[in-house]
């Protein structure tokens, strides 16, 4: 047996050992390469000035500033629900605190219908319908911020019309679904409720001059707002009386529920307000037609043409005493005539109730006392929204206008021909719409005759201000920060 054999008969051979070693040595180094991997990278990923950072989730940060004013927490989101006439909306938005005040950095809008007001007796029903208002709420606001997230459902005029019990047994539903079946914290006070129609007007005038940045400026150049609803309508602004005496206080604002003072970066600002309930476009529409069957029962007739309407209209309405129906139909004759076109804004504005006793002077409509707004507030920016806007940017009516364009779109949409829309888009937005004459004399009538504006005022409409949406919502938030403080100094 050779030298060799004998070793590989005991199992081993020349160099064995040697190869065993550094297959030893190998595994060591490559163990020590591993650990020294791991914690550089655990250096890099945890220190502060790593330039590999973790993946943070960007609705935790803000695009502004990395340290948030002392004693604020960086972000802060709140959900507003609008919950309307016609349907229901949420806002989510992100606050930052890069200030010592809440700036807004982003929104979340999304909108569903119909509104809780078509649930009537099925109150279970109407808080369910908001599922998926708050999917896009769990959606939008980061885990770690969901119980620290405020949350509000403000109804408006339309829930109110139900009547006290069907409305209270809705807001009841609600109030109880989202504090069992979602994180969000309710407000503490008044968290699910019909907001009040003043609260809605100053929250939305908040809004618009908020994202003006007018607010908290010593020049009080605040622009006015008018808020044009389904089931009533807000208007607020500042007016401005002149001081004819120096030794005296000129000319004030009349005491009253209209007048209403607040304070914002360290200005005062006393402002007019009203909400004509019952003066929404929907709530407009059914007083427009209730009238017109009225007039026409009046005079022995159970159907009526009106100039309204388009040709191929038809609609019965039953009359107060809930017995008697009339049938009104669109014009079936030529409407070109300048007279057929002012029919309907003459008959619109009667419902604006110009006679009515005015016992504080001067007056809007319907015996509401306002200030003139040729003498009060002739310069500064009036900003008109929600269907004012639905009615007149779909047809080609931009954002700054005068009143008098209102005008001459009410003549030329109630001449009920498409042909005179030159886009596609404008006649198929006409086409699908039979009330756009009506809606347009309805809102020139509100403006015009109604609140005083002149035909050469510059008006403004939009639906959002800095990719903000207009409405009372965004003020709502800001009032729902102002009065408490919820997430913590630290995300």
């Amino acid at each position: 047996m050779s030298g060799q054999e004998a070793y590989v008969g005991l199992g081993q051979y020349p160099g064995k050992y040697r190869k065993l070693a550094l297959r030893s040595w190998a595994r060591i180094v490559v163990i020590f390469l591993i650990v020294l991997s791991l914690g550089y990278l655990g250096i890099t990923l945890f220190h502060p000035t790593s330039k590999v950072a973790l993946v943070v989730d960007p609705r935790l940060e803000s695009k502004f500033c990395d340290i948030p004013h002392p004693g604020r927490p960086l972000i802060q989101y709140v959900l507003m629900i609008d919950a309307g006439s016609t349907g229901s909306r949420i806002h989510v938005y992100k606050f930052n605190y890069c200030k010592d005040h809440a700036m807004l950095e982003d929104e979340i809008f999304q909108q569903i219908k119909p509104g809780l007001s078509a649930f009537d007796d099925d109150a279970t029903g109407a808080a369910h319908s908001l599922d998926g208002l708050m999917e896009a709420a769990m959606k939008g606001v980061p885990e770690s911020l969901r119980a620290c997230t405020p949350i509000a459902v403000k109804a408006t005029a339309g829930l109110r019309m139900l009547g006290a019990e069907k409305s209270d047994r809705i807001l009841e539903a609600i109030s109880t679904r989202l504090a069992i079946e979602y994180p969000f914290k309710l407000i503490p006070k008044n968290a699910v409720e019909i907001m009040d129609g003043k609260d809605e007007g100053i929250y939305a005038w908040i809004t618009v001059n908020y994202l003006l940045g007018s607010l908290g400026r010593p020049e009080h150049k605040t622009a006015a707002t008018f808020d044009l609803g389904g089931g009533s309508t807000q208007i607020v602004f500042e007016p401005k009386f002149e001081v004819r005496d120096p030794a005296k206080a000129g000319p004030q604002l009349a005491p009253g529920e209209h007048r209403y003072e607040m304070m914002y970066g360290g200005q005062n600002y006393t402002l007019y307000q009203h909400s004509y309930l019952g003066f929404g476009l929907n709530e407009a529409r059914k007083k427009i037609k209730l009238m017109i069957a009225q007039e026409a029962s009046d005079s022995g007739r159970l159907s009526v043409e009106h100039p309204c309407f388009p040709a191929g209209f038809r609609e019965e309405v039953a009359l107060n005493d809930k017995k008697s129906l009339v049938t009104i139909k669109g014009v079936m004759k030529d409407p070109l005539t300048p007279a057929s076109q002012e029919a309907c804004y003459k008959e619109v504005r009667k419902i604006l109730n110009k006679d009515a006793p005015c016992t504080v002077q001067p007056c809007s409509f319907n015996g509401v006392y306002q200030p003139a707004l040729d003498k009060t507030f002739a310069e500064d920016p009036f900003y008109i929204f929600s269907y004012f806007y639905d009615r007149t940017y779909p047809l080609g009516v931009r954002d700054e206008f005068q009143l008098a364009d209102v005008k001459a779109l009410m003549d030329k949409v109630c001449k009920h021909d498409v042909a005179l829309f030159a886009s596609k888009e404008q006649q198929e937005a006409f086409g699908k719409e039979n009330h756009y004459c009506m809606d347009l004399s309805f809102q020139y009538a509100l403006l015009r005759d109604g609140v005083g504006m002149a035909d050469d005022r510059v008006v403004r409409s939009t639906r959002k201000i800095k990719d903000a949406e207009t409405g009372w919502c965004l003020g709502a938030s800001l009032a729902v920060l102002d009065q408490n403080r919820y997430c913590k100094r630290s995300n």
